[in-house]
């Protein structure tokens, strides 16, 4: 694309999903988009810094609303100011989400070239990212819809697959995508040369994609043209009105669209690239040492061999004479599996979901917009939680039915109102919250302020809670 017909790519980052496969580290409340699972930054950090360059907006990020606040504290930390956080109510997969994109640009340009692209992909060569991407323009500008497909290197049977025809170095013409296959047709599709993965990278004209959806999905459009009409802005976001967004299909695009509409164009992008669907695809793109293993964290091993090996928040975790195994600790669950098994990882979390253990979507730290708390201990009619507060921030004023609580200052200063009195506690100063007492807790310095809280009560769920102030907007 030359200078005199550069033309700006509005990035749309698909930021859901809860990422079972990699539990117990990617869970429904912290998913695996936030984690450090490759590199310094988070996959979703590492996606946004992807998009930076002289052809590409500022991105927005579509999100779940309980992750809203991650996002934008992840953004902030790499200096990335999305253009748009919108948030969806409800999950209703990537149609409604695409939809979505288009109907927002077209707000201000019915011509805006959206790429809409996950939040949990690896790439690490960013200038043939940025390359590839860019070969779309003309054909997204001339109103197709554009999909990018990944070379494959093994006939997966993980991936939907999109086949083509046309000349090698054009944009190929899309005849069909094909749903994940049995393992001989993938080796077939593999032979044919003219197969691709289906990375679930889009770009379209907003014009274009909102005729496709009055086309092909016209139910899908009404609902999400009156869930944007009805949007609020809620501090940096953008709340997408539930009931309208609810009502809509949940089906992916791929389905909704892709599948009906014609003049499709596949563009390859030739390049390493993963979806790390499952731990043993992390293991495939990681360096090893010289016995085939991935290690991380607390680890010691003997005689063990093409595995991965990871250690979360400090616990220590040893194999002797094992091959080719998963072994993934935190503080409240290990998982280990043979690595030809990752899939079925999803089938653990499921069951620990059917049973009911907070294990499957929480983990015991739990983030928060002012920072974090994380359970120490509990047992008959008490509980104790680290606290982290932020610098400058501060908690609701709230208080609690069913319980009272102790809070012990270990590092920083804490603002600390109980009732109408407020005062500073520094380093091992304490306080007391008296059942039904209203109180607030806030850092007025400049480094985090940790505190040791201490619950007592007949009840200390985190829903016992009334707000009556709070500075994001909370109100559950």
């Amino acid at each position: 694309m030359s200078s005199k017909d550069k033309q700006f790519v509005h990035p749309y980052i698909l930021s859901g999903g809860s990422g079972t496969r990699l539990w117990p580290l990617s869970r429904k409340s912290y998913p695996k988009q936030f984690l450090k699972l490759v590199g310094e930054d988070s996959l979703l950090q590492q996606t946004a810094q992807r998009l930076h360059g002289p052809h590409f907006s500022a991105p927005c990020v579509l999100a779940n609303n309980d992750h809203r606040f991650i996002i934008a504290e992840q953004m902030q930390s790499i200096g990335a100011k999305p253009k748009d956080i919108i948030l969806e109510p409800v999950g209703r997969n990537t149609a409604p989400a695409a939809l979505i994109a288009a109907l927002r640009s077209a707000q201000t340009d019915d011509n805006a070239l959206i790429l809409l692209l996950p939040s949990d992909h690896v790439i690490k060569d960013v200038e043939k990212f940025q390359q590839t991407i860019l070969t779309g323009v003309n054909e997204a500008a001339n109103g197709h819809l554009v999909t990018f497909g990944i070379k494959p290197t093994a006939p997966e049977t993980g991936y939907g697959y999109i086949e083509t025809s046309g000349e090698a170095g054009q944009p190929l013409d899309v005849k069909r995508f094909v749903e994940k296959p049995e393992r001989a047709t993938a080796e077939q599709y593999l032979a044919a040369g003219t197969f691709f993965w289906n990375a679930g990278i889009f770009m379209y004209r907003a014009g274009a994609m909102i005729e496709a959806f009055a086309c092909h999905a016209p139910q899908i459009l009404a609902h999400c043209q009156q869930s944007l009409e009805k949007a609020q802005d809620d501090l940096d976001f953008l709340r997408l009105e539930e009931q309208s967004y609810a009502a809509c299909e949940s089906i992916s695009l791929d389905y909704a669209i892709m599948e009906k509409a014609s003049g499709i164009k596949c563009i390859p992008l030739e390049t390493d690239w993963s979806d790390l669907g499952a731990w043993s695809a992390i293991w495939d793109v990681m360096d090893k040492d010289q016995n085939g293993n991935v290690i991380k964290g607390d680890v010691v091993v003997h005689n063990t061999k093409n595995s991965l090996i990871q250690s979360a928040h400090g616990t220590c975790l040893s194999l002797v004479g094992l091959d080719n195994v998963l072994a993934i600790a935190t503080k409240d669950a290990i998982l280990l599996a043979n690595k030809d098994h990752a899939q079925d990882v999803k089938v653990i979390v499921d069951e620990l979901q059917a049973n009911g253990r907070v294990e499957a979507t929480e983990h015991r730290r739990v983030y928060r917009p002012w920072g974090w708390y994380e359970q120490l201990s509990a047992g008959e009619r008490f509980q104790v939680k680290a606290l982290m507060v932020n610098p400058g921030a501060r908690l609701s004023l709230q208080s609690h039915y069913h319980r009272a609580e102790h809070w012990v200052v270990v590092s920083g200063t804490a603002e600390v109102q109980v009732g109408d009195k407020v005062s500073l506690l520094s380093e091992n100063e304490s306080t007391y919250i008296p059942i039904g007492t209203v109180h607030r807790l806030g850092n007025p310095g400049k480094l985090p302020a940790m505190l040791i809280e201490v619950q007592s009560g007949s009840y200390l769920g985190e829903d016992d809670i009334e707000r009556y102030e709070d500075d994001f907007g909370r109100h559950d």
